[in-house]
């Protein structure tokens, strides 16, 4: 059987709006094993990005306890919790998150320098992801200069530099057309099975959602019974 590598256990979240609270998660339950392909399907609003950020450490639970591969976020310190994010875990954003000033190399190569593999061996594997996603006529174009499946293609070989264990894809293909998301739904998947990296993908697309072997349902702050 496969090991579980992320866990959410009795995860809440509430955040603050005046004098009110928002909750957006109430009591999330979910175990992603190593290898898995898996959508976390719900409506916008539902909280999937909240419950992405939450796994990949980039947000803190209000309640509950998020493991990775039998560690406790809550218990890493914050070097530890960094160097997590950089080395074992990739993320796709829906908004891609380039910086403007790298070209399309730089930004891919950006993670493997924070992670200080040297420069020659980052280049050369930043060179090879983005020929794998087919942009090596691009590599020196700044994100203006791209259009948004380009980018995307580009935060996908950002993703996966450091070869993580776990990729976090939230909304991917969310501000591409219909014919553009599914070049780049095509390519994760390929991505997934010729690398074996455990993958979960947020969307409220159907379409997108069918791909995976594994879906999950998000409603009303909790994971739907299946």
């Amino acid at each position: 059987m496969s090991e579980p590598l992320v866990r959410a256990q009795g995860v809440h979240k509430s955040y603050r709006l005046g004098r009110q609270s928002l909750e957006v998660l109430r009591g999330v339950y979910l175990t992603v094993n190593r290898g898995d392909f898996l959508a976390l399907r719900g409506a916008s609003g539902a909280g999937k990005s909240t419950l992405l950020h939450l796994l990949g450490g980039l947000d803190t639970p209000s309640a509950g306890a998020i493991w990775f591969d039998g560690h406790g976020l809550a218990q890493l310190p914050g070097a530890g919790l960094a160097r997590l994010r950089n080395r074992q875990i990739g993320f796709v954003f829906q908004a891609y998150h380039l910086l403007p000033e790298l070209d399309a190399l730089e930004n891919v190569c950006l993670p493997a320098r924070i992670a200080r593999v040297a420069a020659s061996a980052a280049r050369a594997r930043g060179q090879e992801l983005l020929a794998r996603v087919g942009l090596q006529d691009r590599m020196e174009h700044r994100p203006y200069e791209l259009s948004g499946g380009e980018q995307q293609r580009v935060a996908i070989a950002r993703a996966l530099i450091n070869a993580p264990e776990l990729v976090l894809a939230d909304e991917p293909t969310g501000n591409l057309d219909s014919h553009t998301g599914e070049g780049i739904i095509e390519l994760l998947c390929s991505l997934h099975d010729e690398r074996k990296a455990t993958l979960l993908i947020a969307t409220h697309d159907a379409k997108v959602a069918a791909r995976a072997p594994k879906v999950v349902e998000l409603a009303d702050g909790q994971i739907a019974p299946a």
